[in-house]
């Protein structure tokens, strides 16, 4: 499929499994979910709100590496262990997203990656 492009950067954790770390079609951008995995070390950050801002800085870093940013998301999915952590997860995505507010789905889950507390994965509008 000559009209999908597979983007890849080094400053955001490589794919822990079989896919890509977001691919292109057109003008549209499809993110894989990131946990709060430390670029280069290969390991979660500590705690959930370590954990969810490494996320966001991963999903920023493709974000930017395939031409788009935070503020052409569209969709944002979040999955969180523990929705008693609901708080602390909105305050520091608005650090990130401020006025722009997109459609977003958080759902609790039984389990992550790696024994991740939260993963973040966004649809965006690439230039």
């Amino acid at each position: 499929m000559s009209d999908i492009a597979l983007i890849h950067t080094d400053t955001a954790p490589a794919a822990v499994g079989p896919y890509s770390q977001a691919t292109r079609t057109g003008n549209m951008l499809f993110v894989s979910g990131q946990l709060g995995i430390i670029p280069g070390q290969g390991k979660l950050a500590e705690g959930f709100k370590a954990q969810t801002r490494q996320a966001l800085d991963n999903l920023k870093a493709i974000l930017e590496a395939a031409g788009s940013s935070l503020d052409r998301v569209l969709a944002v999915d979040v999955f969180v262990m523990d929705m008693a952590r609901f708080a602390d997860l909105n305050a520091i995505y608005s650090e990130y997203f401020g006025n722009h507010k997109p459609a977003r789905a958080a759902i609790q889950v039984a389990g992550l990656p790696l024994g991740g507390l939260v993963e973040l994965k966004c649809i965006a509008l690439a230039l």
